[in-house]
């Protein structure tokens, strides 16, 4: 579990990824060095990460799907397998009527296409649907520290 300030910490930094130790010192009671510290451990313990989040409308890419898939045999082995599709940059293991949900982003519908039919050859997929993201209205990554 994290304490106070280490959750204080994260919203400082899901706030702005690059807002100053010393500036989230003066906010959480702690110096440049110490907020530097406790940084470095959650970082290292896998608590998080600090990356960039890009729109991927601004980058050329204005399809976005979600693809729903059905599986038969090794879930985990299949998970594994559609993990290392390039294209595919995320992938859970649902309950409910789909086994696994991936998320693509795509240049076009002709991509889309292609991740499709590279998601459908993958062994132990039995059935996948893709879901069109047509306008995107709530995107956040602000949970995890009330």
């Amino acid at each position: 579990m994290l304490d106070d300030v280490a959750k204080q910490i994260i919203e400082q930094l899901q706030e702005d990824g690059r807002r100053p130790y010393a500036t989230i010192g003066k906010a959480v009671g702690l110096s440049e060095a110490a907020v530097r510290q406790r940084v470095q451990r959650m970082l290292d313990a896998g608590i998080m990460q600090i990356v960039a989040v890009t729109d991927p409308l601004q980058l050329g890419f204005p399809r976005q799907a979600m693809i729903g898939i059905r599986t038969s045999g090794d879930l985990d082995r299949t998970a594994d397998r559609l993990a290392e599709l390039v294209d595919i940059d995320y992938v859970v293991i649902t309950a409910g009527s789909f086994d696994l949900l991936t998320e693509a982003v795509c240049r076009n519908d002709d991509h889309l296409l292609e991740i499709l039919q590279q998601v459908r050859s993958v062994e132990g997929v039995t059935a996948a649907e893709a879901f069109v993201y047509l306008k995107l209205r709530k995107q956040t990554y602000s949970w995890g520290t009330a």
